[in-house]
Parts: structure tokens; C-alpha cells; sequence
């Protein structure tokens, strides 16, 4: 039998044997349901009937770099074949207007996947006459979404040696916290498989790499500007003319919201060392030349205080 390690790895990354483990993720030593969630290598052409009208692509994308403890989040977004959108049902429906053979009635939408009409007469558990269409690969049952109807996709995303799973439309979004991720880059696959009448059909795969920088590396970017510059791009400016630089932190999960951060600029002219707690500060170069800015972040991260443990005073004699 298949393990999910077996499925998602893709040929394309070596077996993680020792990690740890990251909230909510599950070992890919777990078994892979193949007969509701069928595997399909590359170069299947069972591939080339898994979707109506052609080919389904998925785009995997991350706001990585990400600060160790930071959360970084990813999202997958599904792109249809041409003329196909998804309609607010969650049903996969051509473009009025856009098909060659138009509707006889201009009310009447012509459906890719009508996944309303095989749910509609039935309930959560009764939804088919097999009663585990609602689970997931490893068997854990979909979580009950008021709207479960229009979640006709499921997508099983996986990296350092663990699977995360959830149901969605045609994109879905998650975060990861970084804590337990070791630092450099990482890979993430994602394997989606839509909705069938008697299980699921594999319809689209994607993999993005994304990186998580030490405590020592918070990832920013300094924008310059001048007035009367006409071309910022070149770096080039006016002497005796107050420059503005302005830094921008990347950090997408708001880690550092709470932090203490200061700014120690050297604007490399010998003008000395300048410390602000601002993002934004100027400085005017008086002399003509080449120079190389150095910029130092320093944020305080606030931690909970640990309980202080009283120490027993020493033994007095008598």
C-alpha cells in the first residue's frame, strides 16, 4: 500500500527521516487512501482526461523569506482552461459569451462540473452511496464548513517529512509557523484532486521553494528618493540635496509588531554613526563621490518572563 510519502515527494525530493514536528502537520509515513484518491505518476495519460475541456494548472506561491518563530503563508490558486470560471456556488461553469456553441436561452448557464446538482439531494453523511466520500487520503473526516457544498476541491500540501490537508474552492491559503523549521531554503508540494462520483480525481500538482532566515537576518528593503530626480533607478543623486531613505521590514505575519526596532545608519561619507527608531530618516551629502550605506535592524523581540525559582539560603551552623 501507498504512504503519502510515496504520493507527494513527486520523484523530486529525498525521504525526510528526522524533523520536527509542526502544528497541526502529520508524519508522510501515514497510510494513502489510492483507491478514494488515486495516484497517478508523470506521463499518465489518464492525466489528459482528468478535467473537462483541458488542462487544469495550479500556481503555488509564498511571502517567504520568513523570520525563524515568524509565520510564513502560502497560497494555491487553480487555472481553469479558457472560458471556464467558477460561479459562486462553487460550480464550474463556461463564460457567457465565450463558448462556441452559445445556450439556446441566455439565462441558462452550460456547466463544466455541476457539483450542486450531486450534493444538493443529500446530506453530510449520506452524501454518496459510499458514506467516506468526505474524508480525507489518511481518513480523517472533512471538517463540517456551513458552505462544505461549494468546497469541491481538496488539497494536500507537503514539506519536511509532513502532510497538511483541507478542502477548498479553486484556491486555498495557509500559514506555517517557522519555530520548528531549521533555517535556508525548503520546498513545498501541493497535489490537488477535485470531486467524482465515486471518489476523487487527481487534477493538477505544484511546488514553490521558500526560506526561513536566522535572528541575525531580518529581510528588508531601502528605497531612496530625492526631489528633482529623474531617475531613481540609477542611484545617482545631487549633492547638497537631502536624499530620504526609508526602510521596509518583511514581515508579512506582523511578528515583529510588538518588538522594539531601531535603525543604525553609517552613510559611509564620515558623518559618523546615526541611530533612529523611525523607518524613514534624510541625510545630504556635501561631498562628490561614490559611498556605500550600511544599515543595521535591531529588533527586541518581548518574551514572557519565566517564573523566578527561589533559592534556598544556605545552611548555618550552630
Amino acid at each position: 500500500s501507498l504512504g503519502f510519502q510515496d504520493v507527494l515527494n513527486h520523484g523530486s525530493t529525498s525521504p525526510v527521516t528526522s524533523y520536527k514536528k509542526l502544528q497541526g502537520w502529520s508524519s508522510d509515513q501515514n497510510k494513502w487512501n489510492e483507491k478514494l484518491y488515486p495516484f497517478w505518476e508523470e506521463g499518465d495519460p489518464r492525466w489528459k482526461d482528468c478535467w473537462k475541456g483541458g488542462k487544469v494548472t495550479a500556481k503555488l506561491d509564498s511571502d517567504s523569506p520568513a523570520l525563524v518563530g515568524s509565520n510564513v503563508s502560502f497560497t494555491v490558486t487553480l487555472e481553469f482552461p479558457k472560458c471556464q470560471t467558477e460561479d459562486n456556488d462553487g460550480n464550474i461553469v463556461y463564460r457567457r459569451n465565450c463558448t462556441r456553441d452559445p445556450p439556446a436561452s441566455m439565462d441558462q448557464q452550460v456547466y463544466v462540473y455541476n457539483w450542486t446538482e450531486w450534493t444538493d439531494s443529500c446530506g453530510w453523511e449520506n452524501c454518496t452511496s459510499n458514506h467516506s466520500h468526505n474524508v480525507f487520503p489518511d481518513g480523517h473526516p472533512f471538517p463540517h464548513h456551513p458552505g462544505w457544498r461549494r468546497r469541491n476541491f481538496v488539497y494536500v500540501f507537503h514539506t519536511f517529512g509532513q502532510y497538511y490537508q483541507t478542502t477548498g474552492r479553486s484556491s486555498a491559503k495557509f500559514s506555517v509557523n517557522t519555530a520548528n523549521i531549521t533555517l535556508g531554503e525548503h520546498g513545498m508540494a501541493v497535489s490537488i484532486y477535485r470531486r467524482g462520483h465515486s471518489g476523487f480525481v487527481p487534477v493538477a500538482r505544484a511546488k514553490t521553494t521558500y526560506s526561513v532566515t536566522g535572528e541575525h537576518k531580518i529581510p528588508v528593503i531601502v528605497s531612496m528618493f530625492q526631489k528633482h530626480d529623474r531617475n531613481i533607478s540609477d542611484s545617482i543623486f545631487i549633492k547638497d540635496s537631502p536624499i530620504t531613505f526609508d526602510v521596509k521590514i518583511h514581515d508579512p505575519s506582523y511578528y515583529l509588531n510588538n518588538s522594539a526596532i531601531s535603525y543604525k545608519w553609517n552613510f559611509g561619507d564620515g558623518s559618523g554613526l546615526f541611530v533612529a527608531s523611525g523607518s524613514s530618516t534624510s541625510h545630504t551629502y556635501t561631498l562628490q563621490g561614490n559611498f556605500t550605506l550600511n544599515l543595521t535592524v535591531q529588533a527586541i523581540i518581548p518574551v514572557p518572563c519565566r517564573p523566578v525559582t527561589p533559592t534556598a539560603p544556605p545552611p548555618t551552623s550552630a
